[in-house]
């Protein structure tokens, strides 16, 4: 049987599905967790200083999804490691220590595809939505940006499963930003090492570097609204690090993209005069009032492989004081 995008043959055309699908799930062996990294769909900033907090909440629905492939290989059925997540919720909370220190920490909800489905007509449904990871950050600022100009810093961030099944994810990277009036741009290209969790019988864990970014261009049209497009990605397994699974083997790797319009909206709630989002702010911390400030953001995501949903719904919450 051929792997396909649109999941090989059909079993719904399938010679004796019945028959087939009741002993589908005695032929599938458990399934390994090497699945590409897909980071949330923000960026990261340089924004620090003593007693900055800052919730947030981070979400993105997806529709469209790519089904999911399978093969008959020699240990029984073999299905794909994509990730494929419908919907996916973030909440955090940060914290500056200094003008070159912050941390976060927080927790994340996912509605991800079925691991191990009972039958083939399974292979794409979902679970129900759940509590899949913890985590926490550090950014350190080294080169701050006050309003126009280049800064710089660094992010190193690990993501771990709250079921110990899934592996740990290591993630570090830079952070640059550039400023020009009322354009801003960032950049953030990261590594992500994934190790621990269990592996499938008889393999090892894969402990695989993956690639992955974030990008954002701005255009602010005042100090309420402002226009960005936005990009997503990950290029899976560098090299030949780790070791794949028999699945990953059959079908390779998995790399997602997406890229898309999101709009911002930011409101002072409370001071005489809120600073605006810090991702497209041309105002230094200095000049900007004391003050918190509400910033949403809402957008769509396009995926532009096979591998990536055709669509996805970002919304996120922002917070600061």
């Amino acid at each position: 049987m051929d792997a396909g995008r649109s999941g090989s043959p059909d079993c719904r055309s399938f010679p004796g599905r019945r028959l087939f699908a009741a002993f589908f799930l005695c032929s599938i062996p458990p399934l390994a967790s090497a699945e590409p990294f897909i980071g949330q769909f923000e960026l990261k900033n340089l924004e620090s200083k003593p007693g900055l907090i800052e919730f947030q909440s981070q979400n993105a629905w997806s529709w469209r999804q790519p089904a999911r492939r399978f093969v008959n290989g020699p240990d029984g059925l073999e299905l794909d490691e994509n990730s494929v997540v419908r919907q996916r919720h973030a909440l955090e909370v940060e914290f500056g220590f200094t003008r070159a220190v912050k941390m976060r920490v927080g927790v994340e909800f996912e509605k991800e595809r079925l691991e191990e489905p009972g039958s083939l007509d399974e292979s794409n449904d979902f679970d129900s939505l759940e509590l899949s990871e913890v985590g926490a950050e550090i950014i350190a600022v080294l080169a701050p940006r006050e309003g126009d100009g280049m800064g710089f810093g660094l992010v190193a961030e690990i993501e771990g499963p709250v079921d110990g099944e899934e592996p740990t994810n290591l993630v570090l990277g830079p952070i640059f930003e550039y400023q020009r009036g009322r354009w801003f741009a960032a950049v953030i290209p990261m590594v992500i090492y994934a190790f621990g969790g269990e592996a499938e019988e008889g393999e090892r864990v894969d402990t695989k570097w993956d690639f992955a970014y974030a990008a954002q261009l701005t255009y602010t049209f005042n100090e309420t609204w402002s226009l960005a497009l936005e990009g997503y990605g990950t290029i899976e397994r560098l090299g030949n690090t780790g070791h794949p699974s028999e699945s990953a083997r059959i079908f390779g790797d998995f790399d997602q993209h997406r890229l898309g319009p999101v709009l911002y909206y930011s409101r002072p709630l409370g001071g005489s005069r809120a600073r605006a989002a810090t991702r497209s702010s041309s105002l230094s911390s200095d000049e900007a009032e004391e003050g918190a400030t509400l910033t949403i953001g809402i957008g769509l995501l396009e995926g532009l492989n096979g591998n990536t949903p055709d669509h996805t719904l970002k919304l996120s919450i922002e917070v600061d004081f």
